[in-house]
């Protein structure tokens, strides 16, 4: 048997870990670009629909078969949900805006975490309208699949929303 050169021997060895890193590379590459795809959708999500009510970009970023969990209890499903809870809420404050503070992906994953503001103009769960500007905290946990948002977890400060609503004082506007 002929004994190939030692430099040949180092190639034909360091091939396959060549290939390997090559397709670690890739897939890294191709992870991080939907990563950033997904934080973009979520992104648009928070200022084209919730900030400036345009209902239409549901149908872009929103699957048919949407759920959305909320840790008080109420659930909304598929993309007339999305629209439907959008239009409520911006009937309650017509100028509800919402601005990410923090934005984390992994996996099929994105968590924000955002403040929420706006003026009282319209009834909210019973509670009159107040005329009064309100701030809230919330985080939001979304799962994603082909492109759409698919499935979110909600976790406003309702609690901090509704006393600021229902407080007594002048010095509460």
């Amino acid at each position: 048997m002929k004994r190939q050169p030692a430099r040949l021997k180092k190639v034909i060895l360091l091939l396959p870990l060549g290939l390997f890193a090559g397709s670690v590379h890739g897939y890294c590459q191709t992870q991080a670009q939907t990563l950033s795809e997904n934080k973009a959708i979520v992104l648009r999500s928070e200022s084209e629909l919730w900030s400036k009510g345009n209902l239409a970009v549901a149908d872009e970023l929103y699957a048919p078969d949407f759920v959305c969990h909320f840790v008080v209890g109420s659930e909304w499903k598929g993309i007339e949900g999305v629209k439907n809870q959008v239009a409520s809420h911006r009937t309650s404050f017509p100028d509800w805006q919402e601005t990410v503070d923090d934005v984390i992906a992994e996996s099929d994953r994105v968590v924000i975490r955002f403040t929420s503001t706006g003026t009282q103009r319209g009834e909210f769960q019973g509670i009159a309208p107040t005329g009064r500007k309100v701030r809230i905290q919330e985080v939001a946990i979304f799962r994603l699949s082909h492109g759409k948002i698919v499935e979110q977890w909600g976790m406003p400060d309702v609690h901090g929303l509704l006393a600021q609503l229902t407080a007594s004082g002048p010095d509460k506007k």
